[in-house]
């Protein structure tokens, strides 16, 4: 599988796309600066040697040629970035995973995007794409630390059922992660929001939480 990463440079996007990489997922770091993406690239292969990560640089609309595309810009820009790449993503898997979130003096905040949610603005935007939500919850840098496991639940939503297949074919290849189908995209508010009460958490309790659902057992 081939991945493109829109907004590739930043700490979601890079962690993902490191993480991927890992597991012999193709990945294009994009980003609105190819310079910005080629030394991005540099990184991660310097960083870890040993991995021969097969990671690409070039600008957001190298990265959306991809057969999946993940969206991991701030989410502010998430939408101008999509609707700049939108006709190379007819037809294709566009995850989002940006947050909506402000931090506010010492707390974190929940914001509320046009459509209730970022993935719904990514979706209007790209109509002809199968847009699904996934990815909020995990923390970018530990994300990002390939050499250590990784253990969280993935919540994945969208309209779209083939959009679900591929993306929990996609968590799946990461060891320690767990896709969880949640339903259509409007469950994007809530899960987008949640991540407000993980970064609170972090920042009382000096740790990194990740998500783990009970009582739920899937077959393998």
């Amino acid at each position: 599988m081939h991945v493109g990463v829109l907004g590739g440079t930043g700490p979601a996007g890079r962690g993902l796309g490191a993480r991927l990489a890992s597991v012999g997922v193709t990945v294009t770091i994009g980003s609105r600066s190819r310079d910005r993406a080629e030394e991005t690239c540099r990184t991660l292969l310097a960083a870890w040697p040993g991995h021969r990560l097969d990671v690409r640089a070039g600008d957001n609309e190298t990265a959306a040629a991809a057969d999946v595309v993940v969206v991991a810009t701030p989410w502010d820009a998430a939408v101008p970035t999509v609707a700049s790449v939108e006709p190379c993503l007819g037809g294709k898997v566009v995850i989002s995973m940006a947050n909506a979130i402000a931090r506010i003096g010492k707390e974190f905040e929940p914001l509320v995007p046009p459509r209730g949610s970022v993935a719904a603005a990514v979706q209007a935007v790209a109509p002809r794409s199968m847009v699904v939500a996934a990815f909020h919850h995990l923390p970018a840098k530990e994300l990002g630390h390939i050499d250590e496991p990784i253990e969280s639940d993935v919540l994945v939503c969208s309209d779209h059922r083939e959009a679900v297949r591929t993306t929990c074919e996609l968590v799946r290849l990461i060891p320690g992660l767990r896709p969880l189908d949640t339903g259509t995209l409007a469950n994007a508010t809530p899960i987008e929001a949640f991540t407000a009460v993980l970064l609170q958490l972090n920042v009382r309790y000096k740790t990194r939480t990740a998500l783990r659902m009970t009582g739920i057992e899937l077959a393998e």
